[in-house]
Protein backbone atom coordinates (compact mmCIF):
# COMPACT_ATOMS: atom_id res chain seq x y z
CA UNK A 1 0.00 0.00 0.00
CA UNK A 2 1.10 3.80 -0.73
CA UNK A 3 0.79 6.51 0.96
CA UNK A 4 -2.34 8.00 -0.28
CA UNK A 5 -3.84 4.28 0.11
CA UNK A 6 -2.95 4.40 3.61
CA UNK A 7 -4.12 7.69 4.29
CA UNK A 8 -7.56 6.97 2.76
CA UNK A 9 -7.98 3.26 4.36
CA UNK A 10 -6.56 3.74 7.84
CA UNK A 11 -10.05 6.10 9.08
CA UNK A 12 -12.05 3.76 7.41
CA UNK A 13 -10.24 0.69 8.70
CA UNK A 14 -10.76 2.25 12.70
CA UNK A 15 -14.15 3.33 11.70
CA UNK A 16 -15.26 -0.19 10.93
CA UNK A 17 -13.27 -1.29 14.14
CA UNK A 18 -15.63 1.02 15.67
CA UNK A 19 -18.75 0.21 14.38
CA UNK A 20 -17.96 -3.47 15.06
CA UNK A 21 -16.68 -2.88 18.73
CA UNK A 22 -18.28 0.10 20.55
CA UNK A 23 -21.28 -0.15 22.68
CA UNK A 24 -22.65 2.67 24.41
CA UNK A 25 -21.11 1.41 27.93
CA UNK A 26 -17.55 1.39 26.61
CA UNK A 27 -18.18 4.92 25.33
CA UNK A 28 -15.04 6.79 26.76
CA UNK A 29 -12.80 3.75 25.18
CA UNK A 30 -14.74 4.25 21.93
CA UNK A 31 -13.94 8.01 21.84
CA UNK A 32 -10.19 7.30 22.41
CA UNK A 33 -9.90 4.63 19.96
CA UNK A 34 -11.59 7.36 17.69
CA UNK A 35 -8.75 9.90 18.86
CA UNK A 36 -6.44 7.19 18.00
CA UNK A 37 -7.57 6.52 14.63
CA UNK A 38 -8.01 10.36 13.32
CA UNK A 39 -4.56 11.08 14.80
CA UNK A 40 -2.59 8.10 12.92
CA UNK A 41 -4.69 8.81 9.74
CA UNK A 42 -3.58 12.19 10.34
CA UNK A 43 0.02 11.36 10.76
CA UNK A 44 -0.03 9.11 7.49
CA UNK A 45 -0.75 12.46 5.48
CA UNK A 46 2.17 14.67 6.87
CA UNK A 47 5.08 12.63 4.55
CA UNK A 48 2.97 13.68 1.86
CA UNK A 49 3.87 17.36 2.31
CA UNK A 50 7.62 16.82 3.29
CA UNK A 51 8.04 14.42 0.43
CA UNK A 52 6.25 17.09 -2.08
CA UNK A 53 8.27 17.99 -4.91
CA UNK A 54 6.91 21.57 -5.66
CA UNK A 55 9.30 21.75 -9.10
CA UNK A 56 6.74 19.29 -11.35
CA UNK A 57 3.05 19.33 -11.95
CA UNK A 58 3.27 15.63 -12.22
CA UNK A 59 0.97 13.71 -10.15
CA UNK A 60 2.80 12.64 -7.24
CA UNK A 61 2.77 9.98 -5.29
CA UNK A 62 0.67 7.47 -7.46
CA UNK A 63 -0.82 4.28 -7.21
CA UNK A 64 -2.04 2.11 -10.23
CA UNK A 65 -3.80 -0.82 -10.05
CA UNK A 66 -7.25 -2.99 -12.32
CA UNK A 67 -10.05 -2.46 -10.61
CA UNK A 68 -13.29 -3.87 -13.16
CA UNK A 69 -11.02 -5.03 -15.94
CA UNK A 70 -13.56 -5.47 -17.85
CA UNK A 71 -14.61 -2.04 -18.55
CA UNK A 72 -10.93 -0.94 -17.49
CA UNK A 73 -11.31 0.93 -14.35
CA UNK A 74 -8.49 1.18 -12.28
CA UNK A 75 -7.76 1.69 -8.95
CA UNK A 76 -5.86 5.16 -9.56
CA UNK A 77 -4.33 7.64 -6.89
CA UNK A 78 -2.20 10.33 -7.24
CA UNK A 79 -2.23 14.08 -5.83
CA UNK A 80 -0.54 17.40 -7.31
CA UNK A 81 0.12 21.12 -5.64
CA UNK A 82 -4.46 21.25 -6.54
CA UNK A 83 -5.21 18.62 -4.21
CA UNK A 84 -2.43 18.01 -1.96
CA UNK A 85 -3.58 20.49 0.78
CA UNK A 86 -6.72 19.08 0.98
CA UNK A 87 -5.74 15.57 1.69
CA UNK A 88 -4.18 17.52 4.94
CA UNK A 89 -6.99 19.57 5.80
CA UNK A 90 -9.12 16.74 5.45
CA UNK A 91 -7.42 14.95 8.24
CA UNK A 92 -6.65 17.66 10.29
CA UNK A 93 -9.90 19.04 10.64
CA UNK A 94 -11.33 15.09 11.57
CA UNK A 95 -9.17 15.37 14.58
CA UNK A 96 -10.09 18.90 15.85
CA UNK A 97 -14.46 17.21 15.10
CA UNK A 98 -13.55 14.37 17.43
CA UNK A 99 -12.29 16.30 19.61
CA UNK A 100 -14.66 18.59 19.64
CA UNK A 101 -17.76 15.97 19.72
CA UNK A 102 -16.08 14.23 22.88
CA UNK A 103 -18.83 15.13 25.30
CA UNK A 104 -21.72 16.41 23.05
CA UNK A 105 -22.68 12.94 21.86
CA UNK A 106 -24.07 10.54 24.52
CA UNK A 107 -26.05 8.22 22.25
CA UNK A 108 -24.59 5.47 20.08
CA UNK A 109 -21.25 7.10 20.20
CA UNK A 110 -19.61 4.07 18.07
CA UNK A 111 -21.63 4.76 15.14
CA UNK A 112 -21.43 8.53 15.46
CA UNK A 113 -17.02 8.34 15.68
CA UNK A 114 -16.83 5.67 13.03
CA UNK A 115 -19.32 7.54 10.19
CA UNK A 116 -16.53 10.81 10.72
CA UNK A 117 -13.99 8.54 10.20
CA UNK A 118 -15.14 6.75 7.56
CA UNK A 119 -16.39 9.83 5.59
CA UNK A 120 -12.64 11.39 5.93
CA UNK A 121 -11.29 8.60 4.51
CA UNK A 122 -13.84 8.46 1.73
CA UNK A 123 -13.32 12.50 1.36
CA UNK A 124 -9.78 12.07 1.07
CA UNK A 125 -10.52 9.22 -1.99
CA UNK A 126 -12.27 12.10 -3.41
CA UNK A 127 -9.06 14.15 -3.65
CA UNK A 128 -6.80 11.24 -4.65
CA UNK A 129 -9.18 9.88 -7.27
CA UNK A 130 -7.22 10.14 -10.62
CA UNK A 131 -9.98 7.56 -12.72
CA UNK A 132 -13.18 8.74 -13.32
CA UNK A 133 -15.19 6.03 -11.89
CA UNK A 134 -13.11 5.55 -8.89
CA UNK A 135 -14.27 9.83 -8.01
CA UNK A 136 -18.06 9.10 -8.50
CA UNK A 137 -17.93 6.43 -6.28
CA UNK A 138 -15.66 8.37 -3.46
CA UNK A 139 -17.82 11.32 -4.38
CA UNK A 140 -21.06 9.88 -4.18
CA UNK A 141 -20.02 6.87 -1.00
CA UNK A 142 -19.38 10.49 0.98
CA UNK A 143 -23.36 10.89 1.31
CA UNK A 144 -23.63 7.66 3.14
CA UNK A 145 -22.51 8.74 6.09
CA UNK A 146 -23.22 12.77 6.06
CA UNK A 147 -27.08 11.31 5.56
CA UNK A 148 -26.98 8.83 8.27
CA UNK A 149 -24.87 11.86 10.90
CA UNK A 150 -27.78 14.34 10.11
CA UNK A 151 -30.18 11.97 10.51
CA UNK A 152 -30.13 9.93 13.25
CA UNK A 153 -27.82 13.35 15.50
CA UNK A 154 -29.41 16.24 14.14
CA UNK A 155 -31.61 18.17 15.43
CA UNK A 156 -35.73 18.26 15.50
CA UNK A 157 -36.05 18.66 11.60
CA UNK A 158 -33.03 16.17 10.97
CA UNK A 159 -35.41 13.81 9.15
CA UNK A 160 -36.64 16.77 6.48
CA UNK A 161 -32.53 17.91 6.07
CA UNK A 162 -31.15 14.78 5.78
CA UNK A 163 -33.35 13.62 3.09
CA UNK A 164 -33.15 17.46 1.48
CA UNK A 165 -29.24 17.04 1.28
CA UNK A 166 -28.98 13.84 -0.23
CA UNK A 167 -31.54 14.09 -2.74
CA UNK A 168 -29.97 17.65 -3.93
CA UNK A 169 -26.50 16.30 -4.13
CA UNK A 170 -27.90 12.61 -5.92
CA UNK A 171 -29.80 14.36 -8.15
CA UNK A 172 -26.94 16.66 -9.81
CA UNK A 173 -24.39 13.65 -9.24
CA UNK A 174 -26.98 11.70 -11.93
CA UNK A 175 -26.06 14.22 -14.99
CA UNK A 176 -22.18 13.46 -13.85
CA UNK A 177 -22.23 9.68 -14.13
CA UNK A 178 -24.21 10.28 -17.51
CA UNK A 179 -21.07 12.29 -18.58
CA UNK A 180 -18.28 9.87 -17.06
CA UNK A 181 -20.14 7.14 -19.47
CA UNK A 182 -20.50 9.77 -22.48
CA UNK A 183 -16.61 10.04 -22.13
CA UNK A 184 -15.49 6.38 -21.77
CA UNK A 185 -17.55 5.35 -24.64
CA UNK A 186 -16.20 8.42 -26.54
CA UNK A 187 -12.56 7.28 -25.49
CA UNK A 188 -12.95 4.25 -27.34
CA UNK A 189 -10.43 3.56 -29.75
CA UNK A 190 -12.51 1.12 -31.83
CA UNK A 191 -15.66 -0.59 -30.92
CA UNK A 192 -15.01 -3.77 -29.97
CA UNK A 193 -12.15 -2.33 -27.55
CA UNK A 194 -12.51 -1.31 -24.10
CA UNK A 195 -12.59 2.83 -23.19
CA UNK A 196 -10.77 4.66 -20.75
CA UNK A 197 -11.91 6.70 -17.14
CA UNK A 198 -8.21 7.45 -17.12
CA UNK A 199 -8.40 11.48 -16.16
CA UNK A 200 -5.35 12.28 -18.32
CA UNK A 201 -6.64 10.85 -21.23
CA UNK A 202 -9.87 12.63 -21.10
CA UNK A 203 -8.28 16.08 -20.53
CA UNK A 204 -6.59 15.66 -23.77
CA UNK A 205 -9.84 14.35 -25.85
CA UNK A 206 -10.67 16.59 -28.58
CA UNK A 207 -14.39 16.82 -28.48
CA UNK A 208 -16.93 19.42 -30.43
CA UNK A 209 -18.67 22.17 -29.52
CA UNK A 210 -22.00 21.13 -28.39
CA UNK A 211 -20.09 17.95 -26.69
CA UNK A 212 -18.44 20.17 -24.87
CA UNK A 213 -21.18 22.29 -23.95
CA UNK A 214 -23.35 19.46 -22.41
CA UNK A 215 -20.64 17.70 -20.70
CA UNK A 216 -19.84 21.27 -18.91
CA UNK A 217 -23.23 21.45 -17.77
CA UNK A 218 -23.66 17.92 -16.77
CA UNK A 219 -20.81 18.47 -14.47
CA UNK A 220 -21.89 21.65 -13.53
CA UNK A 221 -24.93 19.93 -12.22
CA UNK A 222 -23.00 17.54 -9.82
CA UNK A 223 -20.32 20.93 -8.91
CA UNK A 224 -22.45 23.91 -8.36
CA UNK A 225 -25.27 22.16 -5.99
CA UNK A 226 -22.30 20.44 -4.16
CA UNK A 227 -20.27 23.92 -3.83
CA UNK A 228 -23.32 25.21 -3.52
CA UNK A 229 -23.56 27.91 -5.63
CA UNK A 230 -26.72 30.59 -5.88
CA UNK A 231 -29.93 29.71 -6.47
CA UNK A 232 -29.05 25.77 -6.19
CA UNK A 233 -27.97 26.66 -2.20
CA UNK A 234 -31.07 26.41 -0.23
CA UNK A 235 -30.07 22.92 1.12
CA UNK A 236 -27.37 24.15 2.51
CA UNK A 237 -28.80 26.22 5.46
CA UNK A 238 -31.19 23.54 6.32
CA UNK A 239 -28.53 21.00 6.78
CA UNK A 240 -26.68 22.87 9.04
CA UNK A 241 -29.07 24.18 11.40
CA UNK A 242 -30.30 20.65 11.98
CA UNK A 243 -26.91 18.82 11.39
CA UNK A 244 -25.15 18.15 14.91
CA UNK A 245 -21.91 20.54 15.48
CA UNK A 246 -19.63 18.07 14.13
CA UNK A 247 -21.45 17.43 11.13
CA UNK A 248 -21.72 21.66 10.28
CA UNK A 249 -17.91 21.46 10.91
CA UNK A 250 -17.09 18.98 8.60
CA UNK A 251 -19.54 19.83 5.88
CA UNK A 252 -18.23 23.24 5.57
CA UNK A 253 -14.79 22.49 6.35
CA UNK A 254 -14.34 20.08 3.55
CA UNK A 255 -17.62 18.39 2.30
CA UNK A 256 -18.35 21.52 -0.12
CA UNK A 257 -14.63 21.85 -1.29
CA UNK A 258 -15.42 18.40 -3.32
CA UNK A 259 -17.58 20.70 -5.92
CA UNK A 260 -14.87 23.69 -6.38
CA UNK A 261 -12.48 20.42 -6.56
CA UNK A 262 -14.62 19.09 -9.38
CA UNK A 263 -14.37 22.35 -11.51
CA UNK A 264 -10.49 21.93 -11.40
CA UNK A 265 -10.51 18.42 -12.83
CA UNK A 266 -13.36 18.05 -14.61
CA UNK A 267 -14.94 20.93 -16.12
CA UNK A 268 -12.02 22.78 -16.59
CA UNK A 269 -9.09 20.46 -18.37
CA UNK A 270 -11.72 18.06 -20.25
CA UNK A 271 -14.09 21.14 -21.42
CA UNK A 272 -11.73 23.78 -21.87
CA UNK A 273 -14.13 25.96 -24.91
CA UNK A 274 -17.28 25.61 -23.17
CA UNK A 275 -15.68 26.86 -20.07
CA UNK A 276 -13.94 29.44 -21.69
CA UNK A 277 -17.80 29.92 -23.34
CA UNK A 278 -20.12 30.33 -20.55
CA UNK A 279 -17.46 31.92 -17.59
CA UNK A 280 -19.21 34.47 -17.66
CA UNK A 281 -22.84 32.67 -16.24
CA UNK A 282 -20.59 31.17 -13.84
CA UNK A 283 -18.73 34.77 -12.67
CA UNK A 284 -22.63 36.29 -12.63
CA UNK A 285 -23.81 33.35 -10.37
CA UNK A 286 -20.27 33.77 -8.10
CA UNK A 287 -21.22 37.64 -7.73
CA UNK A 288 -24.76 37.14 -6.66
CA UNK A 289 -23.23 34.66 -4.17
CA UNK A 290 -20.96 36.71 -2.94
CA UNK A 291 -23.55 39.80 -2.43
CA UNK A 292 -27.32 38.97 -2.15
CA UNK A 293 -26.01 36.10 -0.32
CA UNK A 294 -24.00 38.20 1.72
CA UNK A 295 -27.29 40.82 1.95
CA UNK A 296 -29.41 37.52 3.35
CA UNK A 297 -26.87 36.41 5.95
CA UNK A 298 -27.37 40.02 7.90
CA UNK A 299 -31.08 39.40 8.35
CA UNK A 300 -30.57 35.78 10.14
CA UNK A 301 -31.90 35.20 13.97
CA UNK A 302 -30.20 32.06 14.27
CA UNK A 303 -26.11 32.21 14.45
CA UNK A 304 -25.93 28.31 12.62
CA UNK A 305 -27.97 29.65 9.47
CA UNK A 306 -25.87 32.85 9.50
CA UNK A 307 -22.36 31.01 9.07
CA UNK A 308 -24.28 28.94 6.58
CA UNK A 309 -25.09 31.81 4.45
CA UNK A 310 -21.64 33.08 4.93
CA UNK A 311 -20.51 29.95 3.82
CA UNK A 312 -22.55 30.42 0.45
CA UNK A 313 -20.76 33.79 -0.21
CA UNK A 314 -17.28 32.93 1.02
CA UNK A 315 -17.57 30.06 -1.96
CA UNK A 316 -18.72 32.23 -4.36
CA UNK A 317 -15.11 33.94 -3.83
CA UNK A 318 -13.60 30.57 -4.80
CA UNK A 319 -15.74 29.88 -7.85
CA UNK A 320 -15.32 33.56 -9.08
CA UNK A 321 -11.45 33.01 -8.82
CA UNK A 322 -11.44 29.71 -11.04
CA UNK A 323 -13.30 31.34 -13.65
CA UNK A 324 -11.45 34.29 -14.49
CA UNK A 325 -8.90 31.83 -15.51
CA UNK A 326 -5.38 34.05 -14.08
CA UNK A 327 -3.25 32.71 -11.71
CA UNK A 328 -3.89 34.49 -8.76
CA UNK A 329 -7.69 33.99 -9.43
CA UNK A 330 -7.49 30.40 -9.50
CA UNK A 331 -4.71 30.03 -6.83
CA UNK A 332 -6.66 32.68 -4.71
CA UNK A 333 -9.57 30.25 -5.29
CA UNK A 334 -7.57 27.42 -3.48
CA UNK A 335 -6.12 29.53 -1.10
CA UNK A 336 -9.77 30.61 0.13
CA UNK A 337 -10.94 27.02 -0.09
CA UNK A 338 -8.53 26.17 2.56
CA UNK A 339 -8.95 29.05 4.27
CA UNK A 340 -12.55 28.74 4.99
CA UNK A 341 -11.91 25.33 5.50
CA UNK A 342 -10.26 26.55 9.04
CA UNK A 343 -12.44 29.28 9.60
CA UNK A 344 -15.54 27.87 9.23
CA UNK A 345 -15.00 24.71 11.04
CA UNK A 346 -13.73 27.01 13.53
CA UNK A 347 -17.29 29.09 13.40
CA UNK A 348 -19.23 26.03 13.73
CA UNK A 349 -17.14 24.40 16.69
CA UNK A 350 -17.80 27.85 18.59
CA UNK A 351 -21.40 28.09 18.15
CA UNK A 352 -21.57 24.16 19.15
CA UNK A 353 -19.50 25.46 22.69
CA UNK A 354 -22.34 27.75 22.93
CA UNK A 355 -25.31 25.30 21.97
CA UNK A 356 -23.75 22.52 24.63
CA UNK A 357 -24.27 24.86 27.58
CA UNK A 358 -27.16 26.69 26.60
CA UNK A 359 -29.13 24.30 23.88
CA UNK A 360 -30.24 27.67 21.70
CA UNK A 361 -28.96 28.49 18.57
CA UNK A 362 -30.96 31.62 18.15
CA UNK A 363 -28.66 34.81 18.87
CA UNK A 364 -31.69 36.62 21.05
CA UNK A 365 -31.03 34.09 23.66
CA UNK A 366 -27.58 35.14 24.25
CA UNK A 367 -25.97 38.79 25.14
CA UNK A 368 -22.99 39.48 27.55
CA UNK A 369 -21.12 36.27 27.39
CA UNK A 370 -17.66 38.01 27.31
CA UNK A 371 -19.07 38.29 31.22
CA UNK A 372 -19.00 34.78 31.61
CA UNK A 373 -16.80 33.72 29.55
CA UNK A 374 -13.92 35.68 28.48
CA UNK A 375 -11.80 32.46 27.28
CA UNK A 376 -14.01 31.75 24.92
CA UNK A 377 -14.73 34.97 23.86
CA UNK A 378 -11.17 35.55 23.08
CA UNK A 379 -11.37 32.67 20.13
CA UNK A 380 -14.77 33.49 18.93
CA UNK A 381 -13.37 37.01 18.14
CA UNK A 382 -10.32 35.85 16.73
CA UNK A 383 -12.94 33.75 14.64
CA UNK A 384 -15.16 36.60 13.86
CA UNK A 385 -12.48 38.58 12.55
CA UNK A 386 -10.85 36.04 10.17
CA UNK A 387 -14.51 35.29 9.00
CA UNK A 388 -14.59 39.02 7.98
CA UNK A 389 -10.92 38.82 6.12
CA UNK A 390 -9.02 40.78 8.45
CA UNK A 391 -5.40 40.99 7.31
CA UNK A 392 -3.02 38.44 8.92
CA UNK A 393 -5.56 35.94 9.09
CA UNK A 394 -6.20 33.00 6.81
CA UNK A 395 -9.68 34.23 5.42
CA UNK A 396 -8.04 37.75 4.09
CA UNK A 397 -5.07 36.21 1.53
CA UNK A 398 -7.47 34.42 -0.70
CA UNK A 399 -10.24 36.84 -0.67
CA UNK A 400 -7.24 39.23 -1.60
CA UNK A 401 -5.97 37.00 -4.23
CA UNK A 402 -9.15 36.19 -5.83
CA UNK A 403 -9.55 40.16 -5.65
CA UNK A 404 -6.85 41.19 -7.22
CA UNK A 405 -7.21 38.45 -10.31
CA UNK A 406 -10.69 40.37 -10.74
CA UNK A 407 -9.03 43.66 -10.94
CA UNK A 408 -6.72 42.38 -13.18
CA UNK A 409 -9.65 40.70 -15.31
CA UNK A 410 -12.46 42.96 -15.07
CA UNK A 411 -12.21 46.44 -12.74
CA UNK A 412 -15.96 46.19 -12.52
CA UNK A 413 -15.92 42.72 -11.33
CA UNK A 414 -13.32 43.08 -8.95
CA UNK A 415 -14.91 46.07 -7.18
CA UNK A 416 -18.20 44.26 -6.92
CA UNK A 417 -16.22 41.44 -5.10
CA UNK A 418 -14.51 43.51 -3.23
CA UNK A 419 -17.56 45.26 -2.05
CA UNK A 420 -18.80 41.84 -0.53
CA UNK A 421 -16.04 42.46 2.21
CA UNK A 422 -17.82 44.70 3.94
CA UNK A 423 -21.08 42.85 4.16
CA UNK A 424 -19.37 39.73 5.47
CA UNK A 425 -17.85 42.21 8.32
CA UNK A 426 -21.68 43.64 8.76
CA UNK A 427 -23.32 40.42 9.12
CA UNK A 428 -20.04 38.67 11.33
CA UNK A 429 -19.38 41.48 13.34
CA UNK A 430 -22.96 42.42 14.34
CA UNK A 431 -23.46 38.78 15.04
CA UNK A 432 -20.49 38.96 17.33
CA UNK A 433 -21.68 42.10 19.09
CA UNK A 434 -25.17 40.71 19.68
CA UNK A 435 -24.33 37.66 21.44
CA UNK A 436 -20.74 38.29 23.31
CA UNK A 437 -20.94 42.01 23.72
CA UNK A 438 -23.17 44.18 26.36
CA UNK A 439 -24.32 42.97 30.00
CA UNK A 440 -25.78 39.63 30.93
CA UNK A 441 -29.54 39.79 29.51
CA UNK A 442 -30.46 36.11 30.77
CA UNK A 443 -30.14 33.92 33.51
CA UNK A 444 -28.87 31.44 31.65
CA UNK A 445 -25.71 33.19 30.13
CA UNK A 446 -24.88 34.34 33.56
CA UNK A 447 -24.20 30.57 34.97
CA UNK A 448 -21.75 29.96 31.79
CA UNK A 449 -18.72 28.57 32.73
CA UNK A 450 -15.73 29.26 30.65
CA UNK A 451 -14.39 26.64 28.11
CA UNK A 452 -12.12 23.76 29.55
CA UNK A 453 -9.01 22.02 29.01
CA UNK A 454 -10.39 20.05 25.82
CA UNK A 455 -12.73 22.63 24.22
CA UNK A 456 -9.65 25.07 24.50
CA UNK A 457 -7.70 22.26 22.71
CA UNK A 458 -9.84 22.14 19.96
CA UNK A 459 -10.08 25.72 19.45
CA UNK A 460 -6.62 26.46 19.98
CA UNK A 461 -5.67 23.99 17.17
CA UNK A 462 -8.02 25.81 14.57
CA UNK A 463 -6.58 29.19 15.58
CA UNK A 464 -3.09 28.39 15.28
CA UNK A 465 -3.81 27.03 11.66
CA UNK A 466 -5.60 30.16 10.66
CA UNK A 467 -2.99 32.53 11.97
CA UNK A 468 -0.33 30.50 10.47
CA UNK A 469 -1.59 30.72 7.51
CA UNK A 470 -2.55 34.47 7.64
CA UNK A 471 0.79 34.96 8.34
CA UNK A 472 3.10 33.07 5.93
CA UNK A 473 0.72 32.01 3.40
CA UNK A 474 3.95 30.83 1.26
CA UNK A 475 3.92 26.99 1.82
CA UNK A 476 0.17 27.13 0.81
CA UNK A 477 0.83 28.82 -2.35
CA UNK A 478 4.19 27.23 -3.44
CA UNK A 479 2.55 24.09 -3.61
CA UNK A 480 0.29 24.86 -5.89
CA UNK A 481 2.02 27.54 -8.57
CA UNK A 482 3.60 25.06 -10.72
CA UNK A 483 0.65 22.80 -10.95
CA UNK A 484 -2.07 26.00 -11.45
CA UNK A 485 0.20 27.15 -14.32
CA UNK A 486 -0.13 23.79 -16.02
CA UNK A 487 -3.99 23.97 -15.66
CA UNK A 488 -4.08 27.21 -16.99
CA UNK A 489 -1.90 26.44 -19.67
CA UNK A 490 -4.11 23.75 -20.65
CA UNK A 491 -7.49 25.52 -20.79
CA UNK A 492 -6.33 27.97 -22.45
CA UNK A 493 -5.75 25.52 -25.51
CA UNK A 494 -8.53 24.87 -27.38
CA UNK A 495 -9.69 21.34 -27.70
CA UNK A 496 -12.40 21.53 -30.60
CA UNK A 497 -12.41 19.34 -33.36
Amino acid sequence: MGLLSLAIWTPIAFGIILLALGRDDQAKAVRWLALVGALVSFLLTLPLYTRFDTSTAAMQFVEKSPWIERFSVNYHLGVDGISLWFVLLTAFINVVVIIGSWEAITTKVNQYMGAFLILSGLMIGVFCALDGMLFYVFFEATLIPMYLIIGIWGGPNKIYAAFKFFLYTLMGSLLMLVALIYLYIKSKPSPDLAGSFDLSLWHTMPLGSMEQTLLFFAFFAAFAVKVPMWPVHTWLPDVHVEAPTGGSAVLAAIMLKLGAYGFLRFSMPITPDAAHEWAGLLIGLSLVAVVYVGLVAMVQQDMKKLVAYSSVAHMGFVTLGFFIFNDLGVSGGLVQMIAHGFVSGAMFLSIGVLYDRVHSREIASYGGVVNTMPRFTAFALFFAMANCGLPGTAGFVGEWMVILGAVKFNFWIGFAAASALIFGAAYTLWMFKRVYLGPVANDHVKNLTDINGREFLMLALLAAAVLWMGVYPKPFTDVMDVSVAQLLKHVAVSKLH
